[in-house]
């Protein structure tokens, strides 16, 4: 006991620790009944579930929809937490009372009722069998594996409709952007969960094939679609040849007979009403651009197995259709063996299309709509335009691509000491103006030979878009890093709360800092908002589009019934010190220093594995996927972080190939 006394951490009544021993009423149902309750109102699953703030503690929680005997099984794997000889050191204790620190707070309070029912419980696990009988969704679910992902059929994202309208039919006016504007789900627009096609996208839909149709043979066949010279409107064996080959390019399949004879009879009555072969291959091409087949692509292997790989593998790495090789080594069977499907991705990662692809990837990881959607107050940033958003993300895009396409250590995006600039973000970040626009400039170094500023957090585009229009948002700034960046999830707030800061006040000026630190005093928002925080407080010394500064200006504005006084301004000096709780010795005072802690962290190298997963499967991972995801990231990690590899290993992954072996 001595040596805890020392560590500071309160000792629990002896007596309290014997209550199991003899209580008949722990038992049976007292966890779900009673323990379970309070686990849930403390809202301890927020971050000790898959890809929570807790998430790589021995701790995950069951489903929601648990039965109740899951959730009493889930209550005897908890002994593994226990310290069987001194129960009142259990973390399963000691923790959420915070007696010991707790990223989460304290979440009960020492001495309380709840307390008492913990002590009981925690005792009383003390007791089991060693080695309880562990549910695959408890807490040795990221191990063992768990529900298989379910088979899925995914529509085109805009972007990936405006490519392939573009490579199918030479058509460049991307009619997509005019859709209705796609959701953001799992950090990503191509998840398909969110996918359905709502009555105004089905309008978009056919008012798009219609003028593609039309387009696609405005002055005659310019765009070389049909792959034979008609003898006449009704030349039979030319209007078979068409369907078959823009049917096997537009629905990235061969035809069914059924389909084959219904869009040849749908082609041969409108070009013999309009007396033109042009015409039915042009109401051809309208009708299939409506089709399922070519506005959703299915994942679910069988018989155009090999035609759904090359597929998945387009539109993965080229964000568009496969290409004639690629459609040949489907009808082969060539795309069988891991050695195959590696060989035709390197082939593909070394296509213009490829770089467009990744940039798509990035701009939705990294929410540049965020930049290039924000407004700022013109008072405080008048020289923030829509154009130097787009520089922004410009930049952003730029040191990405370099990192990938030269092969560089992916992790040094964030901690790059230099950018791509052009001459308006040059003065924004007070550096000389590159020679070139976009060209390369080293941060000006400052003290220790070295600028704050590096990397992806120390760029405009994560400082602006993590703002509000007139100030920083710190916690705005910690979520981003928590859920893009290591792949947490926050806890949303409970119904009905606050999330307002209250007013500066001009009799009592204070920083956002300060405003949050009293916001943070409410109970219902500390547990969340000290894991967010003080990520963003060692980023306030960049203001909300990332110039560099050392105060924080506020500005007063008189109302209406102090009509004649001017505004008033307050300057106050700026701390900057930060920590991402979770990660050990991770205080840090700028971009620079949180980058190479994020850098060096295996959660964050993992994140970037899992936000690629989920980008090519469109999907949330797993407990299934977790195998796929240890192998693809051991690949990365191996490869000294090099992202080119990371594709390959995520392609040429059974998962991705769909087989079993």
């Amino acid at each position: 006991m001595k040596r805890w006394n020392q560590l500071g951490i309160a000792l629990l009544p002896a007596a309290l620790l014997l209550w199991a021993q003899s209580d008949p009423a722990v038992d049976g149902r007292f966890f779900s009944k009673t323990i379970y309750p309070i686990m849930q109102e403390k809202n301890c699953r927020g971050c000790h579930v898959e890809n929570g703030v807790a998430a790589t503690t021995r701790l995950h929680f069951p489903p929601e929809t648990a039965s109740a005997e899951e959730v009493e099984a889930f209550g005897r794997s908890l002994a593994a937490l226990v310290d069987r000889e001194h129960p009142e050191r259990s973390l399963l204790l000691i923790k959420p009372t915070n007696r010991i620190a707790h990223a989460g707070g304290k979440l009960v309070a020492p001495g309380s009722k709840e307390d008492a029912a913990w002590i009981r419980w925690v005792n009383y696990v003390a007791t089991l069998p060693a080695a309880p009988a562990v549910p695959a969704s408890g807490i040795e679910a990221k191990s063992t594996g768990g529900t298989a992902a379910p088979e899925m059929m995914r529509r085109l994202t805009h972007s990936q409709y405006n490519n392939t309208v573009r490579d199918l039919l030479g058509d460049q006016t991307l009619p997509a952007s005019q859709f209705p504007t796609e959701d953001f789900v799992s950090g990503f627009k191509n998840q398909a969960e969110a996918q359905s096609v709502s009555p105004l996208l089905a309008e978009a839909y056919s008012a798009a094939a219609e003028k593609l149709a039309k387009n696609a043979f405005r002055g005659g066949d310019t765009n070389g679609l049909i792959p034979c010279r008609p003898s006449s409107a009704g030349d039979a064996g030319c209007r078979a040849k068409f369907v078959r080959a823009f049917g096997l390019k537009t629905f990235r399949r061969p035809l069914t007979e059924p389909e084959q004879r219904r869009y040849e009879a749908l082609f041969a009555e409108e070009a013999k009403r309009n007396g033109q072969f042009l015409a039915g291959a042009q109401v051809v091409v309208e009708a299939m651009l409506q089709a399922p087949a070519f506005l959703f692509r299915p994942e679910k292997g069988g018989k155009w197995g090999q035609y759904d790989l090359a597929g998945r593998l387009s539109y993965f790495l080229w964000d568009t259709m496969p290409d004639a090789e690629l459609f040949q080594a489907a009808a082969a069977g060539e795309l069988g063996s891991k050695e195959k499907v590696g060989r035709q991705a390197r082939r593909m990662l070394g296509d213009p299309r490829a770089r467009q692809a990744l940039d798509e990837f990035v701009s939705e990881w990294l929410r540049f709509d965020r930049v290039l959607g924000t407004v700022k107050d013109r008072r405080l940033y008048g020289v923030y335009t829509p154009e130097l958003g787009v520089a922004m993300t410009e930049e952003t895009r730029r040191l990405i691509a370099d990192a990938v396409w030269n092969d560089r250590n992916f992790m040094d995006i964030y901690t790059a000491e230099y950018g791509y600039l052009n001459s308006d973000l040059a003065s924004v970040y007070g550096v000389p103006k590159p020679t070139e626009e976009f060209g390369l400039v080293k941060f000006t170094a400052g003290p220790g030979g070295h600028s704050d500023r590096a990397g992806i957090l120390g760029e405009g585009t994560f400082l602006t878009l993590t703002s509000k229009p007139d100030e920083t948002s710190p916690t705005a700034r910690g979520l981003f890093v928590r859920e893009q960046l290591l792949c947490q999830k926050i806890p949303s707030p409970p119904p009905g709360t606050n999330m307002n800061l209250a007013p500066p006040e001009e009799s009592k000026p204070q920083t956002t800092k300060e405003r949050l630190e009293a916001h943070r005093s409410e109970p219902i928002c500390k547990s969340c908002h000290g894991l967010l925080d003080p990520i963003g407080f060692g980023l306030e010394k960049y203001d909300a589009i990332g110039r560099r500064r050392e105060k924080q200006t506020i500005v007063f504005i008189p109302t209406r019934a102090e009509r004649g006084k001017r505004d008033t301004t307050a300057q106050l000096p700026l701390e900057g010190k930060g920590a991402v709780a979770g990660i050990p010795n991770s205080a840090f005072s700028s971009p620079r220093e949180l980058g190479a802690i994020l850098a060096a962290d295996e959660q964050c190298q993992e994140c970037v594995v899992k936000q690629l997963f989920r980008y090519a499967f469109g999907r949330q991972e797993a407990p299934a996927d977790h195998p796929a995801i240890q192998g693809t990231f051991e690949a990365f990690r191996d490869s000294q972080f090099r992202f080119k590899e990371l594709m390959i290993a995520l392609v040429t992954s059974k998962e991705f190939r769909g087989v079993k072996d």
